[in-house]
């Protein structure tokens, strides 16, 4: 369902308020597994190449990452291709 709720369509039998709303932007990602899942790495390649570099959040058993985080990381981690 690509985040979006269920819609409701005349005529559907959903009430109204079961209309479509798209998902709230998301602001933090869990670490390891949502974390690794964004940049398309493992949990284990992620937690060993790349979750020392961050900075994070954590609150009881859960570590999160911010997502301009994980932005800027790419950005300091970027090489350039040369030709």
């Amino acid at each position: 369902m690509n985040g979006a709720a269920l819609v409701a369509e005349p005529g559907n039998g959903l009430p109204e308020t079961m209309r479509a709303r798209s998902a709230p932007p998301r602001l933090a990602l869990r670490i390891p597994d949502e974390a690794a899942q964004a940049l398309g790495v493992s949990p284990d390649f992620f937690d060993e190449h790349v979750r020392h570099e961050l900075r994070v959040v954590r609150r009881g058993r859960l570590i999160f990452v911010d997502v301009r985080e994980l932005e800027r990381w790419l950005d300091a981690n970027a090489a350039r291709v040369l030709e």
